[in-house]
């Protein structure tokens, strides 16, 4: 299952997904990744999340984020919550990529049993069809 956390700078985005994250981490039967934009989550979640710097792999695009995503599944499959912050700064800016990435992780996370959250920063009144079914 996928979940979108969508709003503009300054309406709570991360601490939303940083609740979300405490709850994955206790009730999850499984290993908890968050992969961010920079470091900033280091002391905000909890040391069992395994923390990733999207920077430090150099994604840049959305089919390098998908062959991330797909390697850390391959290399870790007890992986049962994915969280992303902050989706455009990682992936750029464009809409169409971003709706076509969110519908292939609904579908990879239905593959491999896991649960993907995704921060947009965004507002959600102009988010499209295909977007608003993951809000």
């Amino acid at each position: 299952m996928i979940h979108v956390i969508m709003g503009l700078k300054g309406t709570g985005k991360t601490k939303k997904l940083i609740d979300a994250i405490h709850t994955a981490v206790a009730d999850a039967h499984g290993d908890v990744v968050c992969i961010e934009y920079g470091r900033k989550l280091t002391y905000d979640v909890t040391y069992k999340v395994r923390l990733v710097d999207s920077k430090e792999y150099a994604i840049s695009n959305p089919d390098m984020l998908k062959g991330f995503l797909s390697g850390l599944h391959a290399g870790n499959f007890d992986i049962t919550d994915v969280f992303i912050d902050n989706l455009y700064k990682t992936i750029g800016t464009d809409k169409a990529a971003a709706e076509e990435f969110v519908a292939w992780c609904a579908e990879f996370a239905a593959t491999n049993n896991m649960e993907i959250t995704i921060t947009i920063s965004e507002d959600p009144a102009n988010a499209s069809e295909a977007m608003k079914k993951y809000l």
